[in-house]
């Protein structure tokens, strides 16, 4: 058992699905019993009113029948309950149930039975008030000293009520009662005040209502209180501050319902609501209490999002204490000590903190986060804590401790044998030594918790499962996937992700699996298809299926993820079409064998002929695009040749891929492909700039679209206005200007709209075109699968882009990274700062010349690693051949241009020559 835990002394749980909150407890006389025990009454934003009388048989009890004394639903959510002499004429104790639209008085009542049980409570109505703004809060009070009215108005009663009086000869009154020396009754009555939600205060004066002042400036209503000593009203605004306002300023301002604009009618209606005094907390208040140590001092409570406020009653800070937590809930009361104040405060830590002022005296541990706290005499017990929380978990509790009856026993003593402690010493260090080799928890292979498998069909769904599809005529097919789970041991929360690249889409994405027995199989099955006419930047999905496994340390269950990639065939994106003899954009890829048919390489896009060697294909994207591949007869050559640069991609990586299962089937290890032309950078740059082009448009178009919105809002300000006056006055062709402004902005948002989905299929061609860049490296550099993987990391950061952070910034610094670090040319280099903040460039030249020094390096002879230990360059000649990297400034301006030029000047003559032997071959066949 903790020291610094609740000891419970009754709990309950009110109710099934119904909420609360800080206004919904409180604790008294309810039922005027007379023998100073409190009950609690709860009630709900569900409409249901208990009130309980706690009699536990022993500590830590829950509730039993008898403890609840009445449940009644009110059929209204229930915002507040208060108990006081709201009732004339009387000074028993009554409930006030205060509703959205209904403040309600209560009497509560007992008939005693034979046994205890037996006990019968009902509650009857004494007035109610309907009220005409939704109410948010309330207070009570002896508002304007009406305690020491009432003591002397059955004196002055028929003259009162003879000379019908209104609230303000009322308040004269009073005064001048308080000056004079009339014999009186004791007789107190309490007023209440309703907050409503647009800031109006309404006064009610118990059966009658008196009168409703709106706050100046109220946007949202806040914590309110009443201090009997001043006559006053506090509450925290919208603003931050701390606003007091006296009852009189309040009774003799202009009414709410009469408040006129010219100042001339302000003089007429009363005077104007002015502020006692105000103080900025700089944060929003969660509730307010006042706590009085004698008839002469009075301290106020705030408590902030992260401070607790103590002021003075003319707003002067006492004392001010910093929370460690987020807080809940709070109730001040009066401390044994003199001068000090003792504060019970909730947190969302479910901890109840107990200060002494500023100095934290006691926590304690509550089962749940209390949003209301009271302290209150139940059973013949004082001091007893009742907390609420927004669940309806309702406990009543007690701080200290139990005292303990474990005793240790006495350990007996026996002499230390060192031999067997030295073995004993040796096994568990070689038992830590293999487990820390192990890692913390005993590691165990993923495949042996759970085994993942991807089937693809090879042939199209017979009924399409496209929808919402956007290719014009053509017939979108989709195809179907098949994953199947198989479990070992028991597992919890298994989930299943899919995901492709768009604008490939599945028909369902997300799937949920329980494991509750080893040796389990489940399959599930979706369909893929094209939604868009742009081309993916892949075909290649990946399943993601995250679980928890349960451990004898760990009854949780250890999160593990597994993943499993599968490929999707080109046939679902593709058609078979007729070559095309010319072609903008050209690549050759060289091999080590001898050329294959493409007719068994891609068997569903050429129809077989007399020759079987077929050396030319056609490829026709959903989209609208065309590739066409060619194989050399007489060298060991492929041709992939598009009019868009980006459309390269697929039908090379593919080729390649084909190649290397044609090979391996038979048998042969030793084929490579390579790559022996110059780099096409200068078609990359056109596609970067043309993606940076649209984030530009799109951040100016977001600027004038909000631009627009704002003066859209002005002028609906302006014509409200005008609406609201009753002097008719011209609108000025306010109207004609609000039409035009409404239509620039929905014309505006619809181009928003148009260059989101330019900046999407944008982003997809520049994933292909990046893919493919990095493969022509590979290629030409013979760099290895780990080399790729970095290459892949620094090129293609994120999955999706947005304007927040971007494409271009983020590559940019990584490939600078890579520069720095493993493609430095010097420590010079290695010691400059990179910038630590990614934000959206003015150009895309940095990234350019960033990108084309990262291809000269490589070509030099750089290694592409992990570690910061770079390795001697290697002396290598490339085709075409790289200038030296300069030291100025000046000369790498010079070099660069060089550089570039001789480049793509290379290019240039490599689309534009070609082989004899396969011109000569191809005649015949586009022929």
């Amino acid at each position: 058992m903790s020291l610094f835990k609740a000891r419970d002394w009754w709990s309950t749980v009110l109710g099934e699905k119904e909420e609360f909150d800080q206004g919904c407890l409180c604790l008294a006389d309810v039922d005027n019993s007379g023998n100073g025990q409190d009950k609690i009454i709860v009630g709900s934003f569900m409409g249901y009113l208990r009130i309980f009388n706690p009699h536990p048989v022993k500590m830590g009890d829950g509730a039993q029948p008898e403890d609840l004394l009445l449940e009644v639903h009110l059929r209204e959510p229930i915002l507040q309950v208060e108990v006081g002499k709201f009732v004339s004429g009387t000074e028993m104790l009554h409930l006030a149930v205060l509703h959205s639209r209904k403040l309600c008085v209560y009497a509560v009542s007992g008939t005693l039975g034979n046994v205890e049980h037996g006990n019968q409570y009902q509650i009857t109505l004494m007035y109610e008030h309907h009220l005409q703004r939704t109410a948010c809060s309330m207070t009570y009070g002896p508002f304007g000293g009406v305690k020491v009215v009432q003591r002397r108005c059955h004196v002055t009663k028929q003259f009162v009520n003879t000379m019908c009086l209104d609230q303000d000869y009322l308040l004269q009154l009073s005064s001048w009662l308080l000056k004079t020396k009339f014999p009186y009754n004791e007789i107190c009555r309490d007023l209440i005040c309703i907050q409503s939600v647009d800031g109006m205060l309404m006064v009610f004066e118990q059966e009658s209502f008196a009168f409703g002042r709106f706050l100046p400036g109220s946007l949202l209503p806040g914590p309110l209180v009443y201090s009997p000593r001043t006559d006053s009203f506090i509450t925290v605004s919208s603003c931050r501050q701390v606003e007091s306002y006296k009852y009189q300023v309040l009774a003799f301002a202009t009414d709410a319902d009469k408040r006129q604009e010219t100042e001339q009618q302000k003089l007429g209606s009363g005077k104007r609501l002015i502020v006692d005094w105000t103080l900025n907390i700089g944060e929003q208040a969660l509730d307010i209490c006042i706590v009085s140590f004698s008839p002469s001092a009075s301290s106020l409570f705030v408590l902030g999002e992260r401070n607790l406020f103590c002021l003075k009653d003319n707003g002067q800070i006492r004392f001010m204490k910093k929370l460690d937590c987020s807080p809940s809930c709070f109730l001040p009361y009066c401390s044994v000590s003199e001068g000090t104040v003792n504060t019970l405060i909730g947190n969302h830590s479910s901890m109840l903190q107990i200060y002494q002022d500023v100095t934290l005296k006691w926590a304690t541990q509550l089962p749940h986060v209390p949003v209301a706290v009271r302290v209150g005499s139940l059973h013949d017990l004082k001091g007893v804590v009742v907390t609420l929380s927004d669940e309806g978990h309702l406990q009543c509790s007690y701080l200290g401790t139990d005292p303990s009856l474990f005793q240790a026993p006495v350990i007996e003593s026996r002499e230390l044998n060192y031999d067997e402690l030295d073995v004993e010493m040796k096994e568990l260090q070689k038992f830590i030594k293999d487990f820390k080799s192990q890692g913390v928890w005993p590691t165990t292979e993923k495949e042996d918790d759970l085994e993942v498998s991807v089937t693809v069909s090879p042939n199209f769904d017979s009924v399409s499962q496209a929808t919402d599809v956007e290719l014009g005529t053509d017939l979108v097919p989709s195809i179907t996937v098949k994953v199947m789970l198989q479990n070992r041991v028991v597992l919890q929360k298994a989930k299943l992700s899919i995901y492709v690249q768009p604008p490939l889409v599945l028909t369902c994405d997300q799937f949920t699996f329980e494991f509750m027995e080893p040796e389990m199989t489940s399959t599930v099955s979706f369909s893929v298809y094209l939604r868009r006419s742009y081309t993916p930047s892949e075909l290649e999905g990946n399943a993601i299926v995250s679980y928890t496994r349960p451990t004898d340390r760990n009854p949780d269950g250890i999160p593990r993820v597994i993943q499993c990639r599968f490929r999707l065939p080109l046939k679902l994106v593709c058609l078979p079409d007729q070559p095309s003899k010319t072609a903008s954009h050209k690549l050759t890829i060289d091999t080590n064998k001898s050329p294959v048919s493409l007719l068994s390489l891609f068997p569903g896009f050429a129809n077989q002929t007399e020759d079987d060697q077929v050396n030319v294909l056609g490829f026709r994207f959903l989209g609208g695009s065309h590739v066409t591949l060619l194989a050399s007869k007489t060298s060991q050559r492929y041709r992939i040749q598009s009019e868009q640069f980006e459309d390269l991609w697929l039908i090379t990586n593919e080729l390649i891929l084909r190649l290397q299962e044609h090979f391996e089937k038979q048998g042969t290890k030793d084929f490579t492909c390579s790559f022996s032309g110059s780099l096409p950078l200068q078609e990359y740059f056109e596609l970067i700039d043309q993606h940076f082009e649209l984030r530009i448009n799109g951040e100016k178009l977001e600027e004038l679209l909000a631009e627009r919105a704002v003066q859209f809002r002005a002028i609906q300000r302006r014509l409200l206005t005008r609406f609201k006056d009753k002097t008719p006055a011209p609108l000025q062709h306010l109207d004609t200007l609000l039409d035009g402004t409404y239509k620039q902005v929905i014309a505006l948002a619809d181009t928003v709209e148009e260059n989101q989905d330019n900046l999407l299929q944008s982003f997809a061609r520049l994933k292909s075109a990046t893919h493919l860049v990095i493969l022509l490296i590979g290629l030409w550099q013979k760099l290895s699968a780990e080399q790729i993987a970095i290459l892949e990391a620094a090129f293609l950061p994120l999955q999706e882009d947005t304007q927040e952070l971007g494409w271009e910034e983020t590559v940019d610094a990584a490939v600078a990274h890579l520069l720095k670090t493993c493609l430095s040319k010097s420590s010079k280099e290695q010691a400059l700062n990179l910038s630590s903040q990614l934000s959206i460039p003015r150009d895309t030249s940095r990234l350019k010349k960033h990108i084309t020094l990262l291809c000269d390096r490589l070509a030099k002879g750089g290694r592409l690693c992990l570690s910061t230990d770079t390795a001697a360059p290697q002396t290598m000649v490339m085709p075409g051949g790289c200038a030296p990297i300069p030291e100025s400034d000046q000369e790498e301006k010079a070099v660069e241009q060089a550089c570039s030029a001789e480049l793509f000047a290379n290019h240039r003559l490599l689309r534009q020559e070609s082989a004899a032997p396969e011109v000569s071959a191809l005649q015949g066949v586009f022929e």
